[in-house]
């Protein structure tokens, strides 16, 4: 009897987490900044159908880099479940944090039992109706949930991309921080010093503090225009 091919399930681990890098560092990057009136998040994507921020319950939205066809699973997940809960309950009882928990349990159930992990990271962004409110959870690949506070970098060359984050936008105060100011700092750190990203291979949206029951709204090209102007 032949003895089966052993693996040590620290070298699985390894590979599958050394897999999932690789496609998502394929994908272009997306950068999250908490400003005054609530939150922005800025996309480098060339295309004008397949979004990678989306809303997903009033006052929450959805943000996903890697592989287009899994992370918008998990936003039809995220939807659904956000919509029962509402509808069960109230939709005051809908927040980033359960979503957040949700996900981390999908995304670390695939990578441990699964052949193939999902090659994703995802952003689950609430805004409150004050800025202590605001909440950023980011999502690896692997379940890891990271709670930021101010800005957040998911995807493509993460490190040097917080860096150039960080120095543009060195000791500003999120809280009195202008929305044109925070979308160019997150333009600024996805183009780094060597190129211009056109406006039409932006994606940007805003979670909007405000009276209105939804606060989620996208920017246009026009309206982009401008606040990339100083």
């Amino acid at each position: 009897m032949s003895m089966p091919f052993y693996v040590a399930p620290e070298q699985v681990m390894k590979d599958r987490a050394d897999y999932a890098r690789k496609g998502i560092a394929r994908g272009r990057a997306l950068v999250a900044v908490r400003y005054a009136d609530g939150i922005a998040m800025v996309a480098e994507n060339s295309s004008s159908t397949l979004r990678k921020i989306s809303e997903i319950y009033d006052r929450i939205a959805f943000a996903g880099v890697g592989r287009y066809n899994e992370f918008d699973q998990l936003r039809v997940a995220g939807v659904r479940a956000a919509d029962l809960k509402g509808f069960q309950y109230s939709r005051d009882d809908v927040d980033a944090r359960s979503l957040a928990n949700q996900y981390a349990q999908i995304l670390g159930q695939i990578f441990t039992h699964e052949m193939k992990p999902m090659e994703v990271e995802i952003l689950v962004a609430e805004v409150g109706l004050t800025s202590e409110g605001d909440q950023l959870f980011h999502i690896n690949y692997d379940g890891t949930v990271v709670d930021e506070r101010d800005h957040t970098v998911l995807g493509g060359d993460t490190s040097a991309i917080a860096t150039r984050l960080t120095e543009t936008l060195g000791d500003a105060a999120f809280d009195t921080l202008e929305l044109g100011v925070a979308v160019r700092a997150g333009v600024a750190a996805l183009a780094g010093p060597d190129r211009t990203i056109p406006v039409a291979e932006l994606e940007v949206a805003v979670l909007a503090r405000g009276e209105a029951r939804r606060c989620f709204r996208r920017i246009d090209d026009d309206a982009l225009a401008a606040l990339l102007t100083p």
